[in-house]
């Protein structure tokens, strides 16, 4: 098993590019399990709308944390762990880097505690490989709103001052795993952002030899 995870902000593209890649990587005679986070299976989609109901204002950002912890928890014994001695590529879009950046490093929680409790519930498990969208938080948020029928869910709806945060965040979380995380310039066409994702993921390929 490949495990791959996607991040960046808000409107950086990842879920776009995700259905190129998964397209593509079913061509080249891959079996690719495509998920999300939070979500992924039943019980997550239904944290996911606790999470992200834009009516939930009064979350307390701990409860936030554990909320996508527990998401996370049950997406990983039922869709990544059960695949773990298998050849299937599985490509989440976000992972645990995500709980990092927005509720660590954006709302000024100890990225240390986080740290403590991930590594703890998720036992160690970890992306071969993940993916950076990097995206100014300003350019993402516009291309949200231009989004026809387009839902703005809670995260969305933050400030900007919030989401510049999440973006250092990213930024810092990228400096301290250099070897896991490689950035990709996500202000290119969709089909340049393919090409970079595409080669990244070939190359960790033919790194394990799948």
């Amino acid at each position: 098993m490949l495990f791959i995870t996607f991040e960046g902000p808000e409107g950086a593209g990842k879920t776009t590019v995700l259905k190129m890649i998964k397209e593509q990587l079913k061509q080249d005679g891959f079996t690719v399990v495509i998920t999300r986070e939070p979500g992924g299976s039943d019980i997550s989609e239904q944290i996911r709308q606790v999470i992200l109901n834009k009516e939930n204002t009064l979350m307390d950002p701990w409860t936030e944390v554990l909320l996508y912890i527990a998401a996370r928890r049950q997406h990983l014994v039922e869709k990544v762990i059960p695949n773990k001695d298998s050849n299937k590529i599985i490509i989440s879009d976000r992972f645990s880097d995500s709980t990092l950046a927005y509720q660590g490093y954006a709302r000024s929680l100890d990225i240390d505690k986080i740290n403590t409790i991930q590594k703890l519930i998720f036992e160690n498990y970890q992306p071969d490989l993940t993916i950076l969208f990097d995206i100014k938080p300003e350019i993402g948020l516009k291309r949200i709103l231009l989004r026809k029928n387009e839902t703005l869910n809670r995260l969305d709806k933050e400030t900007i001052e919030f989401h510049q945060k999440v973006y250092d965040g990213y930024q810092k979380i990228a400096i301290n795993n250099p070897n896991r995380i490689h950035i990709v310039n996500a202000n290119l066409s969709e089909k340049k952002v393919f090409n970079s994702v595409y080669e990244l993921i070939m190359n960790l390929i033919e790194e394990k030899k799948v």
